[in-house]
């Protein structure tokens, strides 16, 4: 029954969300299986992404609205993670979610990466998922990855916590499926829209598993 009512969410909450004064940008997201990374749906694990102007309206939609409450209620183990945006470029839906008011990076840093795929560019996309999916899931320095989806197979997101900006880069650079598959990308043109934007975490409250040794960590700083 939980998952049937997240899954009805997923239009549900729309216009509750639409509805909410000050949040400048959201999102609805489902997940596929294996963290994420694959075209197969999970219907236990959603999220939701909303972009405030300050840390109060978060705190005050995440403790005190109706509809994050519900979200609470109904999930068995659930996570908040609060961010502040270091970098951001691109644009989401035809626009620039993100306004990067720091450029502090120390401490864990997350980054978020959107794609939406062109429909002549799927069986490629998904050819790349598995190798990089495995190589993420075999390094020992990040901390949480999950792979979150808009719209199955072609509006894809990608979320990871690194301990520091030189271990994240340190993956993404080298070479390997990673490096190969931003070389394929950039050179034929895979996506329609896409961006990339790094975050800073300022805290996290709750508790989901995945997270690992990040759970229940009030502060970073």
């Amino acid at each position: 029954m939980r998952q049937m009512w997240a899954f009805a969410m997923m239009g549900l909450a729309r216009q509750k969300l639409k509805n909410l004064n000050n949040l400048r940008f959201w999102k609805l997201l489902g997940s596929g299986t294996d963290q994420g990374f694959t075209p197969i749906p999970n219907f236990g694990v959603y999220a939701i992404l909303c972009v405030w102007d300050t840390a109060e309206e978060a705190y005050d939609f995440t403790n005190n609205s109706k509809v994050f409450s519900s979200y609470k209620s109904q999930s068995i183990e659930h996570a908040t993670i609060y961010m502040e945006a270091v970098s951001s470029r691109g644009k989401w839906s035809h626009t620039e979610p993100f306004l990067v008011h720091s450029k502090d990076i120390e401490g864990p840093i997350a980054i978020l990466t959107r794609a939406t795929v062109r429909w002549t560019k799927l069986i490629n996309f998904w050819k790349q998922s598995p190798s990089i999916s495995e190589r993420i899931g075999n390094n020992t320095d990040v901390l949480f990855k999950v792979g979150l989806g808009e719209v199955p197979l072609r509006q894809q997101l990608t979320f990871s916590i690194w301990p520091n900006l030189g271990s994240m880069k340190k993956f993404a650079h080298v070479s390997g499926p990673h490096r190969e598959a931003i070389d394929k990308v950039r050179s034929g043109n895979w996506f329609k829209e896409e961006l990339y934007a790094r975050f800073r975490v300022k805290k996290i409250e709750g508790y989901w598993p995945a997270l690992g040794k990040l759970n229940n960590q009030e502060k970073y700083r």
